[in-house]
């Protein structure tokens, strides 16, 4: 049976961040995962967790200045040190939340020629954080996003990934498979997942409808159909929900009842 975990930087919009814990509790969820946590004490986090009977599947390793249109500091030359303090950061955060699933994001590449550079950049940042993250016993995760949605974005095919994490050798370096990414830049998204699976590389699954990315009721995917081929296949970790609801967003979860244990 999957296990879904809400994702509440995109879900439970209608409610402020720290009141998005208690709301995904009352609808069933059982774990929760989001962007990234620093805005918040982690002890404030763990709180909400714990009163809330919630897991921490996931959060993302700090980007650098996502305001200003970075998406992350993993390849980019010349920022190691800020990478590096930002790693460290994700760790304490993590040793508090109980998650064992980091994403470093990898950045915006500004220009082709340079791609080679912000690639070796980008192997020994993970190696790195990779390093770090096995003293917490964390897995760190690295993502292809489609490039309609992050123009510009390193890393956007789950095949550069599983290169990536090959390349790097870590064995808890690991990659998040994201249907909806993968369905934009690729399709074929059930034989992606078969081989990501066969490899033993894939830590983390998320999902959203194609091609507005909200709920996984309607659109180019069959989500009923691949949740029971996750099922097949022996994943039995969480799934992010990463979609934006197209209103309220319990009235949007008709779509999970039928995957919820009975309460």
């Amino acid at each position: 049976m999957p296990r879904f975990a809400a994702n509440l930087s995109m879900m439970y919009q209608e409610h402020e961040f720290l009141d998005r814990f208690a709301a995904a509790a009352q609808d069933g969820f059982e774990a929760v995962e989001f962007l990234f946590p620093y805005d918040f004490p982690a002890q404030e986090l763990r709180r909400r967790l714990d009163e809330n009977g919630l897991t921490q599947a996931l959060f993302n390793a700090p980007p650098g200045d996502w305001a200003g249109g970075e998406r992350g500091l993993a390849s980019l030359p010349g920022r190691e040190q800020e990478f590096r303090a930002g790693i460290a950061q994700a760790l304490d955060y993590a040793a508090v939340l109980g998650n064992d699933r980091i994403h470093v994001m990898a950045g915006i590449v500004p220009a082709a020629q340079q791609r080679q550079r912000h690639r070796d950049c980008y192997l020994e940042n993970l190696a790195y954080a990779a390093r770090a993250a096995a003293a917490y016993g964390v897995t760190v995760l690295i993502e292809p996003i489609n490039p309609r949605d992050m123009p510009g974005y390193l890393l956007n095919h789950q095949h550069e990934a599983h290169t990536v994490r090959q390349e790097v050798g870590a064995t808890n370096l690991l990659v998040q498979f994201d249907f909806y990414h993968c369905q934009i830049v690729e399709g074929d998204v059930s034989m992606r997942l078969r081989e990501g699976l066969a490899q033993g590389g894939i830590g983390h699954l998320q999902i959203a409808g194609v091609p507005h990315r909200q709920e996984p009721d309607r659109g180019e995917l069959n989500y009923p159909w691949l949740f029971g081929l996750v099922d097949e296949l022996g994943y039995d970790g969480w799934i992010g929900c990463e979609y934006r609801p197209r209103a309220n967003t319990r009235d949007g979860l008709g779509w999970i009842r039928p995957w919820q244990p009975a309460r």
